[in-house]
């Protein structure tokens, strides 16, 4: 059974927040939904160049080989 991950995404929303899409999926993965919360603030300040009027965080669920795959992936595009 894989291990279950999250990953952090940060997603760029237009002025109503209501129609958000995925910008970035910061690199680090947490064992936890609470441990991936508690990174958000952090997170989000590390991204305010999304060029969104809005963005926000949201903690996905993935288990470790799709995760590994994202930071595999993320890692050969230079993020």
């Amino acid at each position: 059974m894989d291990q279950v991950l999250y990953v952090l995404a940060i997603m760029g929303c237009g002025d109503d927040s209501m129609q958000c899409q995925q910008a970035r999926v910061e690199p680090a993965r947490y064992t936890s939904i609470q441990a991936c919360q508690q990174a958000m603030p952090a997170a989000l300040r590390r991204n305010i160049d999304v060029d969104f009027p809005v963005i926000s965080a949201t903690c996905q669920r993935h288990t470790g080989q799709v995760a590994d795959a994202r930071a595999a992936m993320a890692d050969r595009r230079g993020s």
